[in-house]
């Protein structure tokens, strides 16, 4: 599964807000509630929120392996 719980310790670590992500960069609220709910994103929208951010794909995402059921 893949989680974005690295963007939000990346946005705080660079004092950027989702409100200054959507009025500033154009992300949609949309996305952001994508990203909330770890819905998948294009890699698109990656290289933006990387490109916005300054950061690495790692500072966005991670990947945490599922338990086997």
């Amino acid at each position: 599964m893949i989680s974005y719980k690295p963007l939000y310790r990346t946005m705080k670590a660079k004092h950027i807000s989702t409100y200054k992500l959507i009025n500033e960069f154009g992300v949609s609220r949309s996305l952001l509630d994508r990203l909330r709910h770890d819905k998948p994103i294009s890699t698109v929208t990656l290289n933006d929120l990387c490109r916005f951010l300054d950061c690495r794909v790692e500072d966005v995402l991670e990947y945490i392996e599922e338990e086997q059921a």
